[in-house]
Formats: C-alpha cells, sequence, structure tokens
C-alpha cells in the first residue's frame, strides 16, 4: 500500500487563496475526519441535476464548502474540500483538494493536521510519478508538464500543452506502432512462403520505413527551433571596443543593464537580460569588445564572447560610424549594425541586406533594428510549434531511432536484419514515452517537477 501524501500545490506564500493536495488509497476516512461535512448525502443536488460518485457519504468531484477541523474538533480554517475518487483522478489514486484561505499560519497547521493522520510531505514530483505509474500520463506528457510549469512567453505555453495534453505522444506512439508492424512483417517473411503474404510487401516495408526516417529526421531538424522557442532564442550583441555595444544593448533592452563609458574594454563579462519579441523568449547578451589585449581580465571576457558568438542564434555586429565597415565579415546568423549614425550625415543610408544604421545616443534606427530581429527571429521560429517539442532526452533517442531506420533501409534484403533495425527503433521510440526500460529516465525526468506535482 503506497504512502499518503501531501503538498501545498499553488504558490509559496501570502495569497488569498492556496490549494494543498493530498493523494492515496481510501482518503475517503481522512475526508471526513478532517472536514465537518453535512448530514445531507447528496448536498446541493437539485432536480434534473446530475449527482457525482458518492463513496460512504461523500460525494466525489464535489465542492464542499465545509469547516476544516483537528482532532480536538477545533477549526482550521473555512475552506473548500474536493475529493476525487480513485481511478478518476490526476495520480489514478484517491485525491482530495482542500482550498484554504493562503495564509502561512493556516497551512501549518493543515499540514500538521495531515501528519497527526499519518500522511507525509510529497517529495519533487512525486504526484506526477504516481501519475505515470499509474498509467494516467505518459514521459513525453510528463516533460510537456515540465516545460509548461517553465514557460514564461505564449510560444512556450502553447507548445507546452501541446505536449503535456498528449498530442506528441500521439505521434510517437504512431511512429511506434508502425516500427513495430514494419518489424513483425518482416520477421514474417522469413516463415511464411511468399504466396502467402501480401504482395510486394518487401518494396512496401521499405517505403514505409523510408517514410518514418523521413518523419523522424524532418523533426529532428527542427530541434534547434523547438530549443529555442522553449529555451530562448540567443541573440549575441558583438564587436570592436568603443562600438557602442553597451549603448546599444539599453536601448534595446529599454533600460540601463549595462555600464557604459568612453574608457575601451569596460564590458569584461557577459551581461544579459531575457525579452519577450512577439511571444518568443529571446535571451540577449551584450559582450566584451573585441581587440588584441594583453589584459589577462580582459582576454577571459574576449574568450567569453566567443563562446557566446558560437551558442548563438543571431549575432549582431556592432561597429561604429567612424570606423571602415567589414562587409565581407557577415555570415549567415549575422546582422551588420553601424552604431553611432549621430556623427554622419542625415542623409546616409545603408543598401546592404541585414544591416541597419542606428543611432543609440538619439534612438534613430532602432524600431527598424527591432523589426529586422523580428524577421529573423520569426524566419527561424515560425513552424516549430507543428512539430512535436524535442528536448535533450528526445533527440538523443529520436537519434537512435533514425539511425536504426537508417541501417534497416541499408539492408532491405536481409529479413531478419531489417526486422532487428527495425524492432531497435521502436524500442527508442518506447523509451521516450517511457514504456520499456523508464526506470532511470523517470528518476530524472520527475525530478525537474515541484513539490505539489
Amino acid at each position: 500500500m503506497t504512502d499518503t501524501i501531501f503538498a501545498l500545490s499553488s504558490g509559496h506564500g501570502r495569497a488569498g487563496v492556496a490549494v494543498v493536495r493530498v493523494s492515496g488509497a481510501d482518503l475517503q476516512t481522512l475526508f471526513k475526519k478532517i472536514a465537518k461535512l453535512p448530514d445531507t448525502k447528496f448536498p446541493f443536488a437539485g432536480e434534473g441535476v446530475a449527482v457525482a460518485q458518492a463513496t460512504d457519504g461523500v460525494v466525489a468531484r464535489h465542492a464542499y464548502l465545509t469547516n476544516l477541523v483537528d482532532a480536538n474538533g477545533d477549526i482550521i480554517d473555512r475552506a473548500i474540500a474536493i475529493y476525487f475518487a480513485n481511478p478518476n483522478s490526476f495520480t489514478g489514486e484517491d485525491v482530495i483538494e482542500f482550498h484554504v484561505h493562503g495564509s502561512p499560519a493556516v497551512l501549518q497547521k493543515l499540514f500538521d493536521v495531515l501528519k497527526g493522520v499519518g500522511a507525509r510531505m510529497a517529495e519533487p514530483g512525486e504526484f506526477t510519478r504516481r501519475a505515470f505509474d499509474n498509467g494516467k500520463m505518459d514521459l513525453v506528457e510528463v516533460d510537456g508538464l515540465c516545460a509548461l510549469l517553465d514557460s514564461r512567453t505564449d510560444a512556450q505555453r502553447r507548445g507546452a500543452l501541446r505536449s503535456s495534453t498528449g498530442a506528441d505522444s500521439e505521434v510517437y506512439e504512431n511512429w511506434r506502432a508502425a516500427m513495430i508492424e514494419i518489424a513483425a512483417y518482416s520477421a514474417a517473411m522469413l516463415d511464411y512462403p511468399s504466396d502467402e503474404l501480401p504482395k510486394n510487401l518487401g518494396d512496401t516495408l521499405l517505403m514505409r520505413t523510408k517514410k518514418l526516417h523521413g518523419e523522424i529526421t524532418t523533426a529532428l531538424t527542427r530541434a534547434d527551433a523547438a530549443r529555442a522557442v522553449q529555451s530562448g532564442f540567443n541573440i549575441a550583441l558583438v564587436g570592436p571596443v568603443n562600438a557602442g555595444k553597451s549603448s546599444l544593448f539599453n536601448r534595446l533592452v529599454g533600460e540601463s543593464r549595462a555600464i557604459v563609458s568612453d574608457i575601451p574594454g569596460t564590458t569584461r563579462d557577459v551581461v544579459s537580460t531575457e525579452i519577450d519579441i512577439d511571444g518568443y523568449l529571446v535571451r540577449l547578451s551584450d559582450t566584451a569588445g573585441l581587440r588584441d589585449t594583453t589584459d589577462t581580465i580582459e582576454k577571459i571576457g574576449i574568450e567569453k564572447t566567443n563562446a557566446e558568438i558560437e551558442n548563438a542564434d543571431l549575432v549582431i555586429k556592432v561597429q561604429s560610424a567612424k570606423c571602415k565597415v567589414q562587409m565581407n565579415t557577415a555570415k549567415e546568423k549575422d546582422i551588420i549594425v553601424i552604431n553611432k549614425s549621430d556623427l554622419l550625415d542625415n542623409n546616409c543610408t545603408l543598401n546592404f541586406e541585414h544591416c541597419a544604421l542606428v543611432s543609440a545616443l538619439t534612438g534613430r534606427g532602432i524600431p527598424e533594428l527591432l523589426e529586422i530581429i523580428k524577421q529573423r527571429v520569426h524566419k527561424m521560429l515560425d513552424g516549430a510549434e507543428s512539430e512535436v517539442v524535442i528536448n535533450s532526452r528526445t533527440k538523443d533517442l529520436l537519434s537512435a531511432a533514425a539511425d536504426e531506420l537508417s541501417n534497416a533501409i541499408n539492408n532491405p534484403k536481409t529479413h531478419d536484419i531489417f526486422a532487428e533495425h527495425a524492432r531497435r527503433a521502436a524500442d527508442s521510440i518506447g523509451r521516450i514515452l517511457g514504456i520499456i526500460g523508464a526506470d532511470e529516465v523517470a528518476d530524472a525526468t520527475f525530478g525537474q517537477l515541484c513539490l505539489g506535482k
């Protein structure tokens, strides 16, 4: 028999309402010990109103406005208490939710009372782990729930919600079912005469395997975009010293975050902040100026700048209008920005693609630069939401599945080898879902979750 667990499922701190969740086996007795129920068996059930399941006088899924009491009968709080009978609950066990006033004193008293009736504080992710163990969620849905709890932008919310509600799981399950069927038919070609099998079965299996491989490969090519949606789109401001990178950073952020000075080499570390661009999370970084230097600390800053360039999805190369523009250094992920345009003729324009003429001092060209940034962000990220959400765990397993399918495609006439590679591909997808070999993966996944989840 599993322990009865409880935790605060809403936010910590003083609040109008706090939700305490309890999960375990046969919780009707616990419910009635703490919630002082009315005598009527079906409270507030009027004519023509569907009545929820009743268990030993407790109406499941009914919101009781009641006094919560301790072992002495003293009132803890006036609250809402709801009982969810298994298996129709989040964890698949009996679940109780107490909606109490969000006072630290009320919560502590309720926790003490729950401990007094044999319950214990839940470990992080333990509610969701029980939901997984009881078949209420698979690992893809758990990944989605983790992402949903961490989501800060609308794009993150949409992708995480799709995963947590089973849309991604359906894609994986369809892939896995197809792989298992391909493996079974390929193995059957060793045991049955060709006249007892569908015509051109080998060609059909090869075609289906190539189609699956193409779908998975396409999903993997969008992994960087999916990562940028979920973790943030990385933009690095780079360039020589005194190009005005920090001033431009402050302009784009809308507040003074980076130190600005005429002294060369002022910025020696990476200064980062997160902004929302059209629903996408963008991490903008101001970096140390690039130049030859003997200063040990500045060298470390320049090394960090090079690391930011390597990891960036977009690099804004800032140059001063007083210096010669080096357009030949631009790469596909670069935007060239000519800063300090207030020092130039007012009629000066640039006709280079992905190039902006700005003045961090006056604000000239900043709206146009933001529009270029938005276009580049949308170009990379729009459409990423149509694919399955891929994290580091699922990416490795998807890559393994793609490799196995590729091996199968390379052995179309050797039916036992073909079948084995298809089966291994299905195993990789099964590990994504948590269907097989899931213990170590599950431990790492549930550890991401907070108390009460």
